[in-house]
């Protein structure tokens, strides 16, 4: 017979280690009678027998969440899934690798001349939008493909293209890791790894080792000269990689610091290049792009001049039009004044570009705009203004947000009208919608103006005409700017009509302003002149570009599959979702049971933790792979079921 009282605690215990035999013959019947209640549930019933519960206690069934106390019960019924499916759904957008690609007809003369190429560096210069990401990852894949070794690094600009590169590289099937950090392991189970110029430069050493033998893709190379330490953390990091692929979205010069793997002209293959001057292997401008029609958008420059009254440093005051011709620094100032978001020139400006940004969006509903601003402080006033004067609350963008990379992707994949950033949106991030942009900063080099351009003129497949405006204050250097664009677009237009030559488009060296000294500056107004704002060339924006089918202007081919890689866990290669995506969803069900383990047990997370990870091999859940995380979720599931 049982002894009677009160059940004595069950001790919890993984699966697989075998429970300790019963102490006392007392002991020995209470494990009887357990284990006949438990055999007892499993016998059939005969008809019209009702099962009593026994007695004693209700047990709560760890299945039902119901039945466990707030808050772990609403972070268990919004997170957990069912313990016994060891296959959970999959995620939602999650798609089949792609096995073939239509390529566009310079990214596969591209691909062409990188493979039969046997240097080691290759500088491929696209314009913004071309579509370089698509020929770096298949330049990527084909070569892994050759080498199952060889590792793949990106590195990049900005910590939003990391998780950028990652995402697209995850459609061919490559799993680039982009949380990893210098003091973790080189992942194991992933392809490479994406950095960003900065994360080498801080630390070159620890991905020397990693990226010996290694397919190397330099995104937005130029970054590299802005600081004498990134080209010396790239030239050391990547000295004995295998192929270094470099990109850039527009020609550029290195005076002060060389890049690291670029060459310079004059060359024997490019006499023509000047002192300085990066020679690149192959190049795509916008003009070609234009003229091949479905890559890019024609974009447009309204402009609007203007009388601005400010307080120079030195304490004197000045007044001038963008039509008065001013040194550097006096025009610099004058910008400045115009952009004050205390005048009427910025709000003018403003109120014009969302009137364009309504127009389009009776065509294309998702249509965005950008203002690109000059600090944080100047971008929330901005957003102020397009709040109260139109109703609307604008997506902030800075560079002190830690939430910044998911505001630009929950912007992107939105309806919002407007985005406003510093310089975060203005290089390298993909939102196609932009249609229409406000350009308000005083940054006035050639470089970063073609990027912020760059932003508009991303083309979707699904609009037959796609026109972009950018809106300029009318300053002489942005105008010279604007006007080098234009020229391409009409010379390229035209002979899309005329199958004349192709147009040559030198690029100006106009000098970039300096830092202004801002102790004793003040604005004090800044009015726009009467009259609609005028476009450069002053054309009614009659040109415009029309293409009915983009795919049959690009050529398919046939992918190869990427190589395997260790701790692939369950359907390896042939989901789109990037694995660090997986993991990350998967490290936080781990969190989740272990809070229910701590729970039911009565142990501390400490102790959940270091058992679950001693079953599976780890000593820290960080370095886990992604069948190690499938496993420990397994098993912490079995444990949940017993407990």
């Amino acid at each position: 017979m049982a002894v009677q009282g009160r059940r004595p605690q069950r001790r919890p215990r993984l699966p697989g280690v075998p429970r300790p035999a019963p102490a006392g013959a007392g002991g020995t019947q209470t494990h009887h009678a357990h284990r006949a209640r438990r055999l007892s549930r499993h016998r059939p019933r005969q008809a019209g027998a009702v099962r009593r519960r026994p007695p004693g206690p209700r047990r709560r069934s760890p299945h039902l969440i119901r039945d466990h106390p707030r808050p772990l019960r609403s972070v268990l019924a919004r997170r957990l899934p069912a313990l016994s499916d060891p296959h959970p759904p999959l995620p939602p957008r999650c798609l089949l690798v792609r096995r073939s690609l239509h390529l566009r007809r310079w990214q596969k003369d591209a691909l062409d001349r990188f493979e039969q190429r046997t240097q080691r560096d290759f500088l491929a210069v696209a314009t913004p939008g071309a579509g370089k990401t698509t020929f770096a990852l298949t330049a990527g894949l084909r070569d892994l493909a050759r080498h199952p070794h060889r590792r793949l690094v990106v590195v990049t600009p900005t910590q939003h293209l990391k998780h950028q590169w990652a995402e697209a590289a995850a459609a061919f099937g490559l799993q680039l890791e982009p949380s990893w950090a210098s003091s973790e392991p080189f992942p194991s189970d992933m392809h490479g790894v994406a950095v960003t110029y900065q994360q080498v430069a801080a630390n070159p050493a620890t991905l020397r080792g990693p990226a010996d033998d290694a397919f190397v893709v330099l995104d937005e190379i130029h970054h590299a000269g802005a600081e004498h330490a990134w080209g010396d953390g790239i030239a050391f990091a990547f000295e004995s990689a295998a192929r270094r692929l470099s990109l850039s979205g527009t020609p550029f010069r290195s005076d002060q610091n060389p890049i690291p793997f670029v060459t310079y002209g004059p060359t024997d293959e490019a006499p023509w290049a000047e002192e300085d001057e990066a020679v690149a292997d192959h190049v795509y401008g916008y003009a070609d792009a234009l003229r091949d029609g479905g890559v890019v958008r024609p974009v447009f420059f309204p402009r609007l001049g203007g009388q601005m009254e400010w307080t120079a440093p030195d304490g004197t005051e000045m007044s001038a039009t963008f039509d008065d011709h001013l040194d550097r620094t006096a025009s610099s100032q004058r910008l400045r004044t115009a952009l004050s978001p205390d005048g009427e020139w910025l709000p003018t400006v403003l109120d014009q570009a969302h009137t364009e940004l309504l127009r389009l969006r009776q065509q294309q509903p998702d249509a965005g705009g950008l203002a690109i601003t000059i600090d944080v402080e100047h971008a929330h006033a901005v957003a102020a203004l397009l709040r109260r004067h139109h109703g609307v609350r604008p997506v902030v963008v800075t560079s002190d947000d830690p939430e910044a990379s998911e505001r630009i992707a929950g912007f992107a994949g939105s309806r919002d009208p407007w985005i406003v950033a510093v310089r975060m949106v203005s290089e390298g991030v993909d939102i196609p919608r932009l249609r229409v942009g406000v350009y308000a900063t005083t940054t006035v080099t050639e470089l970063f103006f073609r990027q912020a351009v760059g932003r508009l003129v991303r083309w979707q497949g699904a609009h037959r005409r796609q026109k972009a405006f950018m809106f300029l204050p009318d300053d002489a250097r942005l105008r010279a700017h604007a006007a080098q664009l234009a020229e391409a677009r009409t010379h390229s237009l035209k002979r899309r009509e005329d199958d004349g030559d192709q147009p040559s488009v030198e690029l100006d060296q106009l000098p970039a302003n300096g830092d202004d000294q801002l102790s004793l500056f003040q604005a004090i107004s800044a009015t726009p002149l009467d009259g609609e704002p005028v476009s450069v060339f002053d054309d009614a924006h009659h040109e415009d570009l029309i293409v009915d089918d983009p795919a049959a202007l690009t050529m398919e081919i046939e992918l190869v599959a990427p190589p395997p890689i260790a701790g692939a866990g369950e359907l390896a290669g042939t989901l789109t979702v990037p694995r660090t995506q997986r993991k990350r969803e998967l490290r936080q069900e781990n969190t989740d049971r272990v809070r229910m383990l701590t729970h039911l047990t009565g142990l501390t997370p400490e102790v959940v933790n270091a058992r679950l990870n001693q079953e599976v091999g780890l000593t820290s859940i960080n370095e886990a792979s992604l069948s190690q995380l499938q496993r420990r979720r397994r098993i912490a599931d079995r444990w949940i079921d017993r407990a």
